[in-house]
């Protein structure tokens, strides 16, 4: 088993031998990675580069890292974000396969709000344009930049059953679904509380954090929001609120699922405004019932002070194995689905995303 570490400073990658986790490599030195993706149909790994000067990139390789090929980037030319207001890629999020069914085919999340699909390898990238052109986007009120200038798709979840039923996730604006391979898009936000709006129960303008779908009833998808944890057991008609009790766990980015659909793990962090630990402990919480309950798994983890917090694509599970990895370069595994964790490296620079493969 790999880990691999997207990194402000490069990709880390590290492997699992009979004595732990060993680093294997660095690759990208010097350059921030905002998305790592492996695409199981064909073990490709892309890796998303946020160039502070030559903007966003797109390389993939075939060879586990060994080589890698550069794709060219997305492009919003042709498009505005509102009438004449001009709009650029700032940054590429997430990437998924659009099914075992479609070789070929990747959809791409990125930040100002775009999803694109490609049915060539990434080679090339179309944008989406009904989501692009939904009613609900071209509203000022109803999608808007999460602490940022724009929305972003940091969420997609292919239906294994059916690759033409996607849902995505956008900050801020909620959650989309589509039946038809992007076609059409509803929103699919009933039950979530948007607190920092008007009207909470709004239909968009909600900020989900990240977005699961268990693999064992595609009926079930778990999201870490701004505004606690959500789950819903009917494919998104009704979202039903299971933060801990007196609110804890509550807020947090991170989200991981188990393989019933009872099961998941969050990282809970203290509000939007203070970034930090909640009660400066880092401590990761699992639940076996849905969330009506929450158990501390803490074993191995560092005392408070903690002033760490995981960001959302930095917390990943494989098999029984689970690893976060810290906005202060920190990175912790678990072997046995969180009931003890221990430390790989304390000294990487900020980590913006990991995979288990």
């Amino acid at each position: 088993m790999k880990l691999l570490a997207g990194t402000s400073k490069g990709l880390v990658i590290y492997d699992r031998l009979a004595g732990g986790w060993k680093l294997q490599g660095i690759q990208f030195e010097g350059f921030p990675v905002s998305m790592l993706y492996i695409d199981d149909r064909t073990d490709t790994w892309w890796i998303g580069l946020s160039h502070r000067h030559w903007g966003q990139k797109l390389h993939y390789s075939k060879d586990q890292g060994k080589n890698w090929e550069i794709v060219p980037t997305p492009t919003y030319t042709g498009y505005e974000y509102r009438p004449e207001k001009k709009v650029s890629l700032k940054k590429v999020w997430v990437m998924a396969h659009a099914g075992y069914d479609k070789p070929g085919a990747l959809w791409l999340g990125t930040e100002p709000g775009g999803l694109f699909y490609s049915a060539n390898n990434g080679k090339t990238f179309e944008l989406i344009e009904s989501l692009w052109n939904h009613p609900s986007r071209l509203d000022d009120l109803q999608w808007f930049g999460a602490g940022k200038d724009y929305p972003f798709i940091h969420s997609i979840v292919v239906d294994p059953n059916d690759s033409d039923h996607v849902y995505i996730g956008v900050s801020c604006a909620g959650v989309f679904e589509t039946k038809d391979a992007g076609l059409t898009w509803v929103p699919k936000n009933k039950g979530l509380v948007a607190a920092y709006l008007p009207n909470p129960k709004a239909e968009v303008g909600h900020d989900p954090h990240l977005i699961l779908m268990s693999q064992k009833d595609n009926r079930v998808l778990w999201q870490q929001n701004h505004c606690g944890i959500f789950r819903t057991s009917d494919g998104g008609e009704n979202w039903q609120m299971v933060s801990g009790k007196k609110g804890f766990p509550h807020y947090g980015f991170g989200l991981a699922i188990g393989d019933d659909i009872n099961t998941a793990w969050v990282i809970p962090a203290e509000s939007d405004e203070k970034r930090i630990p909640k009660d400066l402990k880092l401590v990761v919480c699992k639940t076996t019932d849905g969330g009506n309950s929450w158990l501390n798994q803490d074993s191995g983890l560092p005392s408070p002070p903690v002033f760490d917090i995981v960001l959302r694509h930095s917390f990943v599970k494989k098999q029984e194995v689970l690893a976060f990895g810290t906005n202060n370069g920190n990175i912790y595994v678990s072997e046995n689905s969180g009931t003890n964790w221990k430390s790989i490296t304390n000294h990487l620079t900020g980590v913006n995303c990991l995979i288990l493969n």
